[in-house]
């Protein structure tokens, strides 16, 4: 299917450098604030005031003073955004940029989930659509969610999801014990052992760093694991020169402009799965970045009943990460 902002693409005829040139003027004419997450591809964080994980894109989002947000991520980014700031236009280059972690937790079954464990609060990941967190008690991302969790007593029963994946490195860890939903992102689970044992074997030099969001087989090998942004701090602050990355491989290219003189290798793909890249960011692209701003759209809408029932469980993350 086509989508109006496919027709838009190549319309321009611009370059890079006047694509970022309009972009920066765009910017000061609607005192407009461009969020952008770590896996968009380069140029287009190149573009940003802000490029960050989940959660340092959810406090920014919360706390600027722009009357316009335009957040290049995926379609749940945006949304959060908006239920954060319903009096600001809040713009995506591509509102067809989905998450499939998100979209695979449907707001009836989650409803029926919850039902079946009515002694249970429910801590999902921001990585779920808005429905999904107004039926949730607290929403988490991967840098804050064993934060979080520590500061439930251990008597109270946890259901944790979307990412079964992360909720399972999170029991691990915490030695908690959760109800999982058993979904996952497909970018970060297409990782498997084999190939990871390969690698390690290929460059016995490098440190293996990798994303809660893959598979416990590849966790156990990682020397570090942690969030996007935490993986970007580990490698700056590491005395290693060279890492292997498991995660979405957008990040290297802040990587490599933090620590110029370190080498950093994308995680080896899975041939029988060959997914490792979130091909939903890379729909944001540079041209539909300006194209969103001149023309005010896609714009980001959420109802207001939603957005209010949604905004708890934020709020309550934001609070309980300060």
């Amino acid at each position: 299917m086509t989508t109006a902002n496919d027709k838009m693409q190549g319309a321009t005829g611009l370059s890079t450098e006047a694509l970022l040139e309009r972009i920066a003027t765009l910017k000061k004419e609607m005192n407009a604030v461009i969020l952008a997450h770590y896996y968009t591809v380069p140029e287009v964080q190149q573009a940003a005031d802000i490029v960050g994980d989940s959660l340092a894109l959810a406090r920014a989002a919360e706390e600027n003073s722009a009357d316009v947000i335009v957040f290049a991520g995926v379609y749940f980014m945006a949304e959060t955004a908006k239920i954060l700031n319903p009096g600001k236009l809040v713009l995506m280059p591509d509102d067809h940029a989905g998450c499939p972690l998100a979209d695979s937790c449907p707001e009836a079954e989650f409803r029926a989930f919850r039902e079946q464990h009515p002694d249970a609060i429910a801590i999902t990941y921001i990585n779920s659509t808005a429905a999904i967190k107004a039926l949730s008690d607290i929403t988490c991302t991967s840098s804050n969610a064993a934060h979080i969790v520590e500061q439930i007593p251990p008597e109270q029963k946890i259901i944790f999801g979307p990412d079964r994946n992360l909720g399972t490195w999170l029991s691990k860890k915490l030695d908690r014990d959760m109800i999982l939903w058993q979904g996952y992102c497909y970018v970060h689970d297409a990782y498997s052992e084999v190939y990871m044992i390969q690698a390690m074997a290929k460059y016995p030099d490098a440190e293996l760093i990798a994303h809660p969001e893959c598979r416990d087989e590849v966790l156990r090998h990682a020397s570090f694991v942690g969030s996007t942004a935490a993986l970007l701090d580990y490698t700056v602050k590491s005395p290693s020169q060279s890492f292997i990355v498991a995660t979405e491989p957008g990040i290297l290219y802040e990587m490599e402009k933090r620590s110029p003189g370190k080498t950093f290798i994308p995680a080896p793909k899975d041939p029988a799965n060959p997914r490792s890249v979130c091909t939903q960011m890379k729909q944001n692209t540079l041209e539909k970045l300006y194209l969103c701003m001149v023309n005010r759209s896609p714009e980001i809408t959420v109802d207001k009943a939603l957005r209010e029932a949604a905004l708890k469980p934020i709020k309550k993350m934001l609070d309980m990460s300060a």
